[in-house]
This record gives C-alpha cells, sequence and structure tokens, in this order.
C-alpha cells in the first residue's frame, strides 16, 4: 500500500511515563502503516528536560513556531516528590506554560463526544467548548516562603524611576506570599482567539472573571474583552446571530450546570485549567478532550488535555496489564495531521484523520473500550480491553 505523503514536517514533542509508552503505539500502530510521518523530534521527557536545563522546550516552542503545527505528548510538571524521584536539578517549570507562554496563544478544549457515554449533567445536549487563556497568571508565577514577621509589598519601578508600591500584607508570623501577572497584549490577544473562533464555529461566547474582587486585575480581563469587542465583533455577531456574554465566574458555573451546552466558555488560565477538567468528566472522561493552542499569529499545538497516567505507569513498569483511554491522544494527532493537511493542501491527510477519528469512535460505540468507559457505559456487555488491545482494535477497524 503506497503510504500518505507529507509536504511539511510536524513538531512532535514526546512526553513521560503512561501516556510515552501510548505515544509510540499510536505511532506503530495507527500512523506508521498508513503515512510517510515526516515530524521534527523534541523529547520531553522529565529526564531530557533536566540534562538539557530545560533548552528542549524553549527549542520545541521555536519549532512549532517556525512550521505553524505541533502536537504535544502529556508531561510532568515536577514538584518536590518529583525531583527527588528523578535526581533533578531543580523544580522545572510546566513545559506546557512555557510553550504556552512562547506561542502567546489560547486553548481550546472540547469534550469528545460518542455514543454510549452520557454526560452527568442530564441537560447537556451539546459540547461546551472551553477557552482557555494561555499566558500568566500563576502559571508565571513569583513565589516565597515568609520566614517569620516583617511586611510584603508589591513594587512597580518605571522605566523612569516612579514608584507605585502598595503593601501586600504585615506578616507576624511565617506564611507564603506570590506575585502573578498578566499583560495587556496577551488579554487582547485571548479576546480576538476566542471572538474569531466563535464566529468560525457560530457559537456563543461567555467570559466569566471575578472582577468583584479582583477589582483591577481581573477587570482589566473584562473592560479588554468589551472594550475589543465593541470595537470589531458586535456588528458580525450580531449578523451570525451568536451572543457575546459576559458575568462573574461563580455565575457561570451555576449557569453551566443548567444550560444545554453548544457555546464556549472563555476562562483566564487557572480557570480554564481546572473548568475543562470538570467539563471533560461530566462528559464521560478527561481522556475524553481534544486541546488545541491557536495562537494569533496563526500557530497550532495539539495536545491531550489530562496528565501522564503516573498510576498505570506504575503497573506497566511492574508488567501489570493497564486500560489505559488513548482517545485524547489519538485526537491530539488528528488534529495536527488534519490542520498540517489543509495548511498544505493535502486532501489524503486531512480524509485520513478524519477515517482515523471515526474508527476510534466506532471501535468505543462496538462496545469495545477502555475500563474508564467501561464502567460508565449505556452499552450493554462492553469489552474491557488492555491498552494496547483497545489501538489494536482501532487499527483493525481503521
Amino acid at each position: 500500500m503506497t503510504k500518505i505523503q507529507m509536504k511539511t514536517p510536524l513538531v512532535e514533542m514526546d512526553g513521560d511515563e503512561m501516556t510515552r509508552i501510548i505515544w509510540q503505539l499510536i505511532k506503530d500502530e495507527l500512523l506508521a502503516p498508513h503515512i510517510d510521518l515526516q515530524t521534527e523530534y523534541f523529547d520531553l521527557g522529565l529526564a531530557n528536560r533536566d540534562a538539557t536545563d530545560d533548552q528542549v522546550t524553549v527549542d520545541a516552542a521555536h519549532a512549532t513556531k517556525r512550521l505553524g503545527v505541533g502536537v504535544k505528548c502529556a508531561t510532568i510538571t515536577p514538584n518536590a516528590a518529583r525531583v527527588q524521584e528523578y535526581g533533578l536539578k531543580e523544580m522545572w517549570k510546566s513545559p506546557n506554560g512555557t510553550i504556552r507562554a512562547m506561542l502567546d496563544g489560547t486553548v481550546f478544549r472540547a469534550p469528545i463526544l460518542v455514543k454510549g457515554i452520557q454526560p452527568v449533567v442530564r441537560n447537556w445536549e451539546k459540547p461546551i467548548t472551553i477557552a482557555r487563556h494561555a499566558y500568566g497568571d500563576i502559571y508565571k508565577n513569583v513565589e516565597i516562603v515568609v520566614p517569620g514577621a516583617g511586611k510584603v509589598e508589591l513594587v512597580y519601578t518605571g522605566a523612569d524611576g516612579a514608584e507605585i508600591r502598595e503593601l501586600v500584607h504585615e506578616f507576624a508570623g511565617p506564611g507564603v506570599a506570590q506575585g502573578v501577572h498578566n499583560l495587556d497584549s496577551s488579554i487582547t490577544s485571548f479576546a480576538h482567539s476566542c471572538f474569531r473562533y466563535a464566529l468560525d464555529t457560530n457559537q456563543d461566547l461567555w467570559f466569566s472573571t471575578k472582577d468583584t474582587i479582583s477589582k483591577k486585575y481581573d477587570h482589566r480581563f473584562k473592560d479588554i474583552f468589551a472594550e475589543v469587542y465593541e470595537a470589531e465583533y458586535a456588528d458580525a455577531f450580531a449578523q451570525a446571530g451568536i451572543q457575546y456574554f459576559y458575568t462573574l465566574i461563580d455565575d457561570a458555573v451555576a449557569r453551566v450546570m443548567k444550560a444545554k451546552g453548544g457555546f464556549i466558555w472563555a476562562c483566564k488560565n487557572y480557570d480554564g485549567d481546572v473548568m475543562s477538567d470538570m467539563v471533560s468528566s461530566a462528559f464521560g472522561s478527561l481522556a475524553m478532550m481534544t486541546s488545541v493552542l491557536v495562537s494569533p499569529a496563526g500557530v497550532y499545538e495539539y495536545e491531550a488535555a489530562h496528565g501522564t497516567v503516573q498510576r498505570h505507569y506504575y503497573k506497566h513498569l511492574d508488567g501489570q496489564p493497564t486500560s489505559t483511554n488513548s482517545v485524547a491522544t489519538i485526537f491530539a494527532w488528528t488534529g495536527a495531521l488534519r490542520k498540517r493537511g489543509e495548511l498544505d493542501g493535502l486532501c489524503e491527510l486531512v480524509a485520513f484523520a478524519d477515517r482515523l477519528e471515526r474508527a476510534t469512535l466506532d471501535t468505543i460505540e462496538s462496545g469495545k473500550m477502555t475500563g474508564d468507559l467501561a464502567r460508565i457505559t449505556t452499552i450493554d456487555n462492553p469489552v474491557t480491553l488492555t491498552t494496547e488491545e483497545f489501538i489494536r482494535a482501532i487499527a483493525e477497524r481503521l
């Protein structure tokens, strides 16, 4: 069989633990038999990030900017336990945070709907897409442990030497403090991405912050969104028959639970991180969600929205069978291949991505699935497959 040819490579970012195992299985079983796969490979596994002082993450982001499309495996963001486990030089920052900051984009995450997996929220009939701001906030924070009594201040020193100083807290004893920031330019890019995506997909756009409490930081987001909308998108939204809606995040959460779905919910960085997990879990599984970072420059980075599945990886190392859901990782590859095909005018590559997604969903709907889905499906007598068996079942159907 003649393999589908590619014109331009993808940026391939390998990852950690069980998702790294799945990554190779997908390439071997689902992609390599059909595509002459061309990638620029970067190993973002924790050991290599440590060996390169995390330069490999920066290099991968630059390559994604240059080639326009990247696909990323799930990676570990180390905590103190991981530093000890891997013998790391330091507690490296989130590679996702580094890449998102360099690409300056918005992460759009939407659940993958499949027959036989019903949303926990009974009234949800259509997907809810989370638009997550991909720069700043706690992902670019600076933290200190306050050793004892004293004061912590927030200080700005302008280029002309002018100073703004605000007392954070007068400490009577030990504690902790952190500083977070964002940029008007990044918030503006976030707003444009959300409004354009809403128009492209013909969906209402909701945006929520907590501006009643954060009267300067969160209010800045609210104001910039309102300014961008009124200046550039209000007429287009009216013509398309869609709505832009702002509310407080706690009100948004209550509204989402009563909604039918079919809209985009734009959130700040951390809010989007948490709410995308909530939405994906309520629709079925963390492993049943697409995730794509879209930059204002037209660069796309696809990934699975979940973690590295540490518990299954340790079982795998012990030689025990696992039943790890690979759907989100498969859809990261299909998303990247489809976009590569669209940008390069390769209809065969686009069609292959469509067929692989259909084969994946058809496999589940036929009753063959991983354990996480078998526990919640409405399909009678589902067959629970191991990690490898599930991918091979998709390969057979493909």
